[in-house]
C-alpha cells in the first residue's frame, strides 16, 4: 500500500479519535460545573464556573489550530518516514489513550483548572486506581506524549506549537496538588511516596 495512503488514513483516524476525547472532557467539565464547589485554591474558583471562559479558550484553541495548520517544511527520505510515521502513531494513539483513561477513572471527580487555581467539589475522592496507580497525572502525561505524537503525524505549525505549551500544565499541577494536599492531607503525602508524577516507576 502506498505510505501516503497509510498515512493520511492514521491522520483521518488520529483526528476522529482527538474530537472523540475532546467531547468526553467537555461532558465532564459541564457535568463538574453542576455539581457543589469544595476546596479551591487561586485566584480561578468562579472563572472555572462561568461560560463565558469556556467560549473564549475554545475560540482561542481553535484558532490558533486553524491558524497554524500550516504545514513545517520537514522532509524525510522513505524509510525514515516509516519511522517517524510508527514512532508518531505509538506516541499520539498511546497518550490520548492515557489521557482517556484518565479521564474515565476520574468520573463524575472530573474538572479543569488553570495555572491561576484549581477547583475540588465537596464530595471529592482521592482517585488512586486504574492510571493513577502508575502516575499521579496521566492526563497530563498522555498530553504530553500525544502532541509529540502528533508532530510527527501531522507536521504543522499548530502542533508544534502544543508541543511547546504542553510544560505550561506544570502549572496546572501545582494548583491541583496544592488543593488536593490540603484536602487530604496524609492520605496524599502517603499517595505521593507511593506514585510518581509523570513518570512511571521501573520496579523488579
Amino acid at each position: 500500500m502506498n505510505l501516503n495512503v497509510i498515512e493520511n488514513a492514521i491522520r483521518w483516524v488520529g483526528g476522529v479519535f482527538a474530537y472523540a476525547a475532546l467531547g468526553i472532557v467537555l461532558f465532564g467539565v459541564w457535568r463538574g460545573t453542576q455539581r457543589r464547589v469544595g476546596r479551591s485554591t487561586g485566584t480561578a474558583g468562579k472563572l472555572l464556573r462561568n461560560w463565558w471562559f469556556y467560549l473564549a479558550s475554545t475560540i482561542f484553541f481553535f484558532g490558533i489550530a486553524w491558524l497554524g495548520w500550516v504545514p513545517l517544511k520537514w522532509t524525510f527520505p522513505p524509510q525514515a518516514r516509516i519511522w517517524v510515521l510508527i514512532f508518531g502513531s505509538l506516541s499520539y494513539f498511546f497518550g490520548m489513550a492515557f489521557v482517556l483513561w484518565g479521564r474515565l477513572a476520574l468520573g463524575k471527580n472530573y474538572f479543569v483548572s488553570t495555572g491561576f487555581g484549581a477547583q475540588l467539589f465537596a464530595d471529592h475522592q482521592l482517585i488512586t486506581t486504574g492510571p493513577y496507580a502508575i502516575v499521579r497525572h496521566p492526563m497530563y502525561a498522555g498530553l504530553m506524549l500525544a502532541s509529540i505524537g502528533a508532530l510527527l503525524l501531522y507536521n504543522t505549525w499548530t502542533t508544534l506549537f502544543f508541543v511547546f505549551f504542553s510544560p505550561l500544565t506544570m502549572l496546572r499541577v501545582r494548583q491541583e496538588e496544592t488543593a488536593l494536599s490540603a484536602e487530604f492531607g496524609e492520605e496524599w503525602k502517603e499517595y505521593c511516596r507511593r506514585v510518581p508524577a509523570f513518570i512511571p516507576r521501573l520496579r523488579k
